[in-house]
């Protein structure tokens, strides 16, 4: 322990000293002067000033107290609205104002804003020039004759300078405007035309000289120049707050060195320019509480970065700490979770980064808080899975596993060996199938056992009666039930054969109608009940029809999954899922558990909570003792996983009180272990489901809104978790599952297959109390539905991948990269989808045929020449019969 002390701290301090490293300081010329002019807007809030965003002259006034130590003018874009307050306001301050006139198409508006701004200027010393019309041509809000026509109306009207404010560009297209005013007010803003922020003010040099050589003698003034503190990068430009204190200073170093006459833009955040492609509200050298986002002088640090390290440090800690509950754990356990704790620390301070550092209308807001709520479950399940890693690689060997030997050692004693009564539920079973069962039953290599057959719900007697009288032919031993109108289906025929139960038998086992078990299963796991406390010892399921085709094949591979990997570690805690085949239950604890419940659909579940519940100790072995049958077709295979789910649900409605402090008798061990597994598959499943269908939705307004990106806290731990559960998966299945790597991948898609079905039967779960047991298809009596079992899915995955499409196309003239992580976000989530689609299209090919394998190995050793081609008379040769064999 004092070894996995010493790896939290040192994995802390390395977590530190990350920060330390990646600490950024950037150089940029000092600035101790006054700013030129910068562009001001007296409104705050998210609300349009065209709606409710009237200032005050309170507002204004404490205002232009925070500007007048840093600039000597403004500029202002309007002279309605509240905004004709200013001028006499800056007057106060020793502020020079340039003052707007807003033009756009409505005729009216336009000409109630010129007489505004002609009136400041008359009544306001202060006042040195009218802008009339902000990029109005770049708009396409004006002709360029009409918007001369207005230059000389105001110009008539004044007697201070008149100009109009456009991008460089139309000036240099429309000489004609350069001439009917008294000087060029030209936009240089490099960020829309995606320069990086090294080279803004290089490029802004560059059309500055360019407009000098076209308009020789004329005063030229740079309107706008400036570099957004935050939002999304567009191609090459790069937004943020250091790129922005370093590019301003570096402009204003420049400006001050040549005598470049400029405007800033912008003196105050705008929170309600949320609509200009993300970046709109964030042009401020000040953000909208009136604080300075960066010194003039110095070097450009973080201010708040050390918090934000803090942040990091202290939920990584936190989260660290649990690992020293865990038993034993070994030093690479620690290094592992303790760096996955810090690296959710990051993320929690990265978000908080974010909350703080931009502005939100109610719609933004939500959304976020939407994603980061969705993200959190997403987050403890890839936890878990990242421990599972480490205690399955790192860990010690599973201790509560019974082995071979250990049975060999309980075994030894001389403790009696108690009465089983085996159980066979079965409805509407194939006979021959459920005759082979019987017959392994009646093979046990155990003195002391009796079987009950229950057949429920089944009145065909070609059904039934074969089983009857194969029991009778078997011997007493076999008890033979018909039960018809059963209610409670598999739990209610369970309680009927407890009442036909030997009044000795104190084992009950329990097995499907498709189980085939090995002679040594009594023998071998009964003594395990030696240990009175011992209420319930689970064997693992398999299937002994894998090699049936493709399907089956990685079906199989998947099934293998739960019972080698989940079960074994679930076990170290005491906490295993009873799965009822292959079960064997200790009566008194039944008896106490209250037996088989029929108000869910996962009755054997159900019953084995209940059990641990009442504090019965629980075992398992993932030794195989019985080898059933695989469903039937891919639809039996969603329908059982639906079944699965759906009576998951209804035991977490069921039990959830049971985990209150006091409420049972589980240890809280056993409680993490049952949540985080209900989390891990019904939550996982479920949020991959609504995620998607949330992303899908905001897709059109990415991509046409031109607002609302997704931000990287949201889209990164989405491919992070993915990545998480890939590894999962396949480091798990390498190191526990002993099946080879093709059939290993095929149970990945296999597993991935059923995300839809798995959130469908949650959802139901929300609205409905009960649903009907659905018995799975086995034995060969179920044929493939001519429907399509993947519609669904594949209408979901399409969408997704259209979606990731529309994304990537919307995205080729802005290259942001956000988009493109959203995109790649919805490839990945197509991939449950498509693999529901992959497994329906195989179920119906030729490749799903094992025999189209064999036959394509064959020809390929023809072809290379490894087997002699069949003889043309039918005749064979007995060198390539052996090959033919081989290769089969």
């Amino acid at each position: 322990m004092r070894a996995v002390v010493a790896v939290l701290v040192l994995v802390t301090a390395a977590h530190a000293a990350l920060w330390g490293v990646l600490q950024d300081r950037q150089p940029a010329p000092d600035f101790k002067g006054v700013l030129s002019s910068v562009s001001y807007a007296p409104f705050e809030g998210t609300a349009h000033p065209d709606v409710d965003n009237i200032p005050t002259g309170e507002k204004i006034r404490s205002d232009m107290k925070a500007l007048a130590p840093l600039t000597r003018a403004i500029r202002l874009y309007s002279s309605t609205g509240g905004v004709e307050l200013v001028p006499p306001i800056a007057n106060e301050f020793g502020l020079k104002v340039m003052v707007g006139a807003w033009i756009d198409k409505f005729v009216e508006r336009n000409e109630r804003e010129m007489l505004a701004a002609i009136d400041l200027a008359k009544h306001n010393g202060n006042v040195n020039g009218i802008v009339v019309g902000n990029e109005t041509i770049y708009r396409g809000d004006q002709k360029v004759s009409d918007l001369i026509k207005l230059i000389q109306h105001v110009k008539g009207s004044v007697n201070i300078p008149v100009t109009t404010g456009e991008i460089w560009n139309i000036w240099l297209e429309h000489p004609e405007l350069a001439s009917s005013v008294d000087f060029i007010a030209a936009h240089i803003l490099p960020y829309w035309e995606g320069f990086s922020s090294k080279q803004a003010v290089d490029q802004a040099l560059i059309i500055y000289q360019k407009l000098r050589d076209a308009f020789p003698g004329k005063r030229i003034v740079i309107a706008e120049f400036g570099w957004p503190s935050a939002g999304y990068n567009l191609r090459n430009a790069d937004p943020g707050p250091f790129q922005q204190a370093a590019t301003l200073r570096n402009f204003v170093a420049k400006a001050q060195s040549i005598g470049m006459e400029y405007n800033i833009v912008e003196a105050i955040d705008q929170p309600w320019k949320f609509f200009e492609g993300g970046v709109g509200p964030y042009w401020g050298i000040l953000n909208a509480d009136r604080e300075p986002k960066f010194s003039w002088s110095g070097p450009v640090v973080n201010e708040a970065y050390w918090k934000l390290a803090g942040i990091a440090l202290l939920i990584g800690v936190l989260l660290s700490l649990p690992i020293l509950r865990l038993v034993r754990p070994t030093v690479m356990q620690a290094v592992l979770l303790s760096a996955a704790a810090n690296g959710v620390g990051a993320w929690v301070a990265t978000v908080f980064a974010y909350w703080t550092g931009h502005y939100f209308v109610l719609g933004s807001a939500f959304a976020l808080m939407l994603g980061l709520i969705l993200l959190v479950p997403l987050i403890l399940i890839a936890m878990a899975r990242i421990e599972e890693i480490a205690t399955v690689a790192f860990g010690e060997r599973p201790r509560r596993l019974i082995t071979k030997e250990a049975v060999a050692v309980q075994a030894a004693t001389d403790a009696p060996l108690p009465k089983v009564s085996i159980h066979v539920p079965a409805y509407f079973e194939p006979p021959e199938m459920l005759k082979q069962t019987l017959d392994a039953v009646s093979r046990l290599d155990y003195p002391n056992f009796e079987c009950v057959v229950i057949i429920n719900n089944t009145p065909d007697p070609a059904f039934w009666q074969p089983i009857q009288d194969h029991c009778r032919a078997l011997g007493e031993r076999f008890k033979f039930i018909n039960a018809e109108k059963v209610e409670g289906f598999k739990a209610g025929a369970l309680r009927i054969a407890m009442e036909r139960t030997a009044a000795d038998a104190e084992i009950i086992g329990v097995i499907d109608a498709d189980y085939v078990v090995q002679s040594d299963w009594l023998k071998d796991l009964v003594p395990a009940f030696n240990d009175s406390s011992v209420g319930l010892v689970q064997a693992p399921q398999d299937h002994r029809d894998g090699d049936r085709s493709l399907m089956h094949y990685v079906m199989n591979g998947e099934y293998a999954g739960f019972f080698d990997i989940g079960m074994v570690q679930r076990n170290e805690a005491n906490a295993i899922i009873v799965h009822g085949t292959m079960c064997l239950i200790r009566r008194a604890a039944m008896d106490m558990a209250g037996g088989w419940a029929g108000d869910t659909i996962c009755e054997d579940t159900d019953l084995g909570l209940a059990i641990a519940q009442h504090g019965w100790v629980t075992h398992y072995t993932n030794t195989r003792y019985g080898y059933g049958l695989l469903p039937d077709t891919y639809e039996a295979f969603k329908k059982q996983r639906h079944r699965w789910a759906y009576g998951g649900f209804q035991i977490v409605k069921k039990h959830w009180r049971r985990f209150l402090p006091g409420a049972s008798r589980l240890s809280q061990e056993q409680k993490r272990e049952f949540t985080l597994g209900w989390l891990n598959w019904l939550g996982a499943e479920s949020l991959g489901v609504v995620v998607a269908i949330l992303n899908l939705i905001w897709v059109p307004i990415v991509a046409f809104a031109d607002i609302a990106i997704p931000d990287k806290i949201l889209t990164l731990p989405i491919i992070a978790a993915f990545v998480v559960s890939l590894l999962h998966f396949l480091a798990l299945y390498r190191l526990r599952v002993p099946i080879k790597t093709a059939q290993m991948l095929g149970a990945m898609v296999a597993a991935m297959s059923v995300q839809w079905t798995v959130s469908r039967a949650v959802a139901q779960g929300l609205i409905t109390e009960h649903l009907a047991f659905a018995r799975t298809s086995k034995g060969g009596l179920s044929r493939m539905s001519i429907e399509f079992q993947a519609f669904w899915e594949a209408v979901i995955g399409v969408l997704l991948l259209v979606g990731a499409a529309v994304l990537i196309a919307s995205n080729q003239h802005k290259e942001v990269t956000e988009i493109y992580i959203f995109a790649g976000v919805l490839m990945l989530q197509s991939l449950p989808f498509l693999s529901a689609v992959a497994i329906a299209i195989l179920e119906t090919s030729r490749i799903n045929q094992f025999s189209f394998w064999r036959n394509a190995r064959i020809r390929s050793a023809e072809l290379i020449g490894l087997r002699p081609a069949p003889m043309p008379t039918g005749g064979s040769s007995p060198v390539g019969s052996e090959i033919q064999r081989e290769t089969t």
